[in-house]
């Protein structure tokens, strides 16, 4: 083997790597939102869920669509879009899907406008900082989310917000999305368990 071919067998062998965290098998992603329709997912408030144009949206209400399945090790690839005043996110593990909030879950943030951005869009709130904070209005974006044992890692977009942040009080549960105001869209989430 040359030279050229071994830097490029190196290379791909990284981005595979990159792609798989923990070994994850992403061959097995299984699908529980792909915009047509919510059938693993549980409504729990009054937000007007509905699948439009490819996406699940809401734009009225309060409330989340919960996962009916619940995870422990995984890692989750989520494609959102949201106005510039949305107030949304995904948490994760959440231990009371009926009462879902930063305590009894983890909430990987979507929020433009929060008063402290330190724990806005890309953050955990309460848990992990981000700085410089990212901003999701206006575009479709990209969350990876990972969570193995106590640790937590968050990227948007292909850039690392949250990185190995530990924490042991919300060791499994469903995932949920949110609805807190603005137009929220979520297209496609994906989780492959680890």
């Amino acid at each position: 083997m040359n030279r050229r071919n071994a830097i490029g067998l190196v290379l791909a062998s990284s981005s595979v790597a990159a792609c798989a965290p923990f070994g994850a098998d992403m061959n097995k992603m299984v699908t529980l939102l792909d915009g047509s329709n919510m059938n693993e997912w549980n409504r729990v408030g009054d937000a007007n869920w509905r699948i439009e144009d490819g996406s699940a949206m809401a734009d009225k209400g309060n409330g989340f669509l919960v996962s009916k399945k619940s995870y422990k090790d995984f890692h989750l690839v989520s494609e959102f879009w949201v106005d510039a005043k949305a107030n949304s996110g995904i948490f994760i593990r959440c231990t009371d899907p009926q009462k879902i909030n930063a305590v009894n879950a983890y909430e990987v943030n979507i929020f433009d406008q929060r008063p402290d951005i330190s724990y806005g869009t890309g953050a955990i709130v309460g848990l992990a900082a981000v700085s410089p904070m990212p901003h999701a209005g206006g575009r479709w974006n990209t969350f990876e989310i990972t969570a193995r044992g106590p640790l937590m890692w968050v990227s948007m977009n292909g850039s690392r917000t949250v990185d190995g942040v530990r924490d042991t009080r919300n060791p499994s549960g469903p995932v949920a999305l949110q609805y807190g105001g603005g137009i929220v869209k979520f297209r496609k989430v994906q989780i492959v368990e680890i």
